[in-house]
């Protein structure tokens, strides 16, 4: 679970305590039933990444919600989009092993995550990741009730396939960019899950996407 979820039960608890103390012990179930949808929510459930070369896996749980090209810093790439809605775990993995490259956190809107503008306006964080020859990039986009998006790695970490590298607070979206020879796995409408669901899978002969944010670019932590 992520340690958040606890927070958030606890302070549920408390609420309720005082509540059933000061009022009457029925007002403290509404509080009660919050503590438990934040455990069930932050829940953070063991993932088995595929075996093979070249596999991109999804980075979050969700639906396929666009398949389309497009560019990325003027080079053309293609672009899997996934909707988590609250209903979804919202932990976050690496789509891809290697070597985070860059990260750029964008302050911005917070529009529905099903609005195509939400990838330019809303805040998000943008993730270089090389390895194996191949680079991609992977956006966390906040959506209309994520208000925070957690980023738990630097750059320069060495990251494998499928492993946490963050979380999302409640409905977003995550973009993946991929170079326009990738093989995509899936389809829209697909239900995937983060970690172990392949998206692509990468040609044989690596060809770099764009120089996504610069290595230098500040980056947000939490």
């Amino acid at each position: 679970m992520v340690r958040d979820g606890i927070f958030y039960a606890l302070g549920m608890c408390i609420v309720a305590a005082i509540l059933g103390w000061l009022a009457a012990p029925g007002w403290a179930v509404i509080p009660i039933l919050f503590a438990v949808f934040f455990l069930w929510f932050f829940r953070d459930p063991e993932r088995v990444a595929p075996d093979g070369r070249g596999l991109i896996v999804s980075p979050a749980d969700g639906k396929v919600t666009d398949i389309s090209s497009t560019q990325l810093n003027g080079r053309p790439c293609t672009r899997i989009s996934i909707f988590l809605n609250v209903f979804n775990v919202h932990v976050n993995r690496t789509p891809m092993g290697g070597v985070i490259r860059s990260a750029k956190y964008q302050t911005g809107k917070f529009l529905n995550a099903m609005n195509p503008a939400c990838a330019d306006c809303n805040e998000q964080n943008t993730v270089k990741v090389e390895g194996d020859g191949h680079s991609i990039v992977f956006k966390q986009i906040a959506g209309l009730l994520a208000r925070r998006i957690v980023f738990t790695k630097k750059v320069g970490d060495t990251v494998q396939l499928g492993e946490r590298i963050g979380v999302m607070k409640f409905g977003s979206r995550m973009d993946v960019f991929l170079d326009p020879s990738a093989s995509v796995c899936v389809k829209v409408g697909d239900h995937v899950q983060g970690g172990s669901s392949t998206l692509a899978l990468l040609v044989a002969e690596p060809r770099a996407i764009a120089e996504s944010v610069p290595a230098q670019a500040k980056q947000r932590l939490h």
